[in-house]
C-alpha cells in the first residue's frame, strides 16, 4: 500500500471551521456598521443636519411638517464639548434662513430669517421693516393679522422695554456678533423683537433644501415641496 507522507518543512493546512467562519463574517459587518456611524457622525456633527418644522412663525416660506436639510460647514461648525468653531467659509448675510439655539433655551433649536447684522439700524414702522432707514421689499414676509399697532402701545415683553410693539419697533442698533433675527409669519413669530439679538455663538447653520414635507391636516406627503430651495 502506498504511504503519502508530509515534506519537511511544510504546515498541515486545518480546514477553516465554520465557527471561525461565522465570526469572521460577524466582525466584517461590525466594523462596515462602525465606519458607518462614525461617518454620520462627522457628517452631522460638521456638514449636514435634518431638521423638522414643527411651528408656523415661517410661513409661507416653510410649513409646519417640512424635514429640511441644513448646512453646518458654511457659518463654522462648533466642535462638541468645546467652545471651537471650524473656519467659517462666510458669515450669515441679511435674508439667510437660519437655525439656531434659542437663546432663552438653547437645548431648543429655532429657525429664523437674518434681518440685521452687526451695526445695522432695524426699524419697523407700520409693520414695515426699514434697516438704516432704508424700507425692505420683503416679498416671503407675511401679515396674518391686519390690525396695526400704533407706536403709542408700548408691549411689556418687547426687547430692550419700551421700544415699541411687533408692528412698530426701534430704531435698535445690533451689537457686535449678533444677528436680528424674524419670522416670516410677522404676527406670528417668537423672534429678536421679543428676546433681543441672536450671539453668532448660538449659530448651528443655514437651511438649504427641502427633503420631506408632510400634511398633518390631510394626512399626506406635499410632494410639490420637495427638493424646494429654501430662501
Amino acid at each position: 500500500m502506498e504511504e503519502r507522507i508530509q515534506p519537511r518543512g511544510a504546515t498541515v493546512m486545518k480546514p477553516r471551521s465554520t465557527r471561525t467562519g461565522r465570526k469572521s463574517v460577524v466582525r466584517e459587518y461590525a466594523e462596515a456598521i462602525l465606519v458607518a456611524v462614525l461617518l454620520t457622525l462627522i457628517i452631522r456633527t460638521f456638514v449636514i443636519q435634518a431638521f423638522r418644522i414643527p411651528t408656523g412663525s415661517m410661513e409661507n416660506t416653510l410649513l409646519v411638517g417640512d424635514f429640511l436639510f441644513v448646512n453646518k460647514f458654511l457659518y463654522g461648525a462648533r466642535v462638541p464639548f468645546t467652545d471651537l468653531r471650524l473656519p467659517a467659509l462666510r458669515k450669515p448675510n441679511r435674508g439667510d434662513i437660519i437655525v439656531f439655539q434659542y437663546p432663552r433655551e438653547p437645548k431648543r433649536d429655532f429657525i429664523k430669517r437674518v434681518v440685521a447684522v452687526s451695526g445695522d439700524t432695524v426699524e419697523i414702522r407700520d409693520k414695515v421693516v426699514y434697516i438704516n432707514n432704508e424700507p425692505q421689499e420683503e416679498i416671503f414676509a407675511r401679515h396674518s393679522n391686519p390690525r396695526i399697532l400704533s407706536r403709542e402701545i408700548r408691549d411689556p415683553i418687547i426687547f430692550p422695554n419700551g421700544m415699541g410693539n411687533r408692528d412698530n419697533y426701534g430704531p435698535y442698533v445690533v451689537p457686535d456678533n449678533h444677528l436680528f433675527m424674524m419670522g416670516d409669519n410677522r404676527d406670528n413669530s417668537d423672534d429678536s423683537r421679543f428676546w433681543g439679538p441672536l450671539s453668532t455663538d448660538l449659530v448651528k447653520g443655514k437651511a438649504i433644501f427641502i427633503y420631506w414635507s408632510w400634511n398633518h391636516g390631510k394626512n399626506r406627503p406635499r410632494l410639490s415641496r420637495l427638493g424646494k430651495l429654501i430662501k
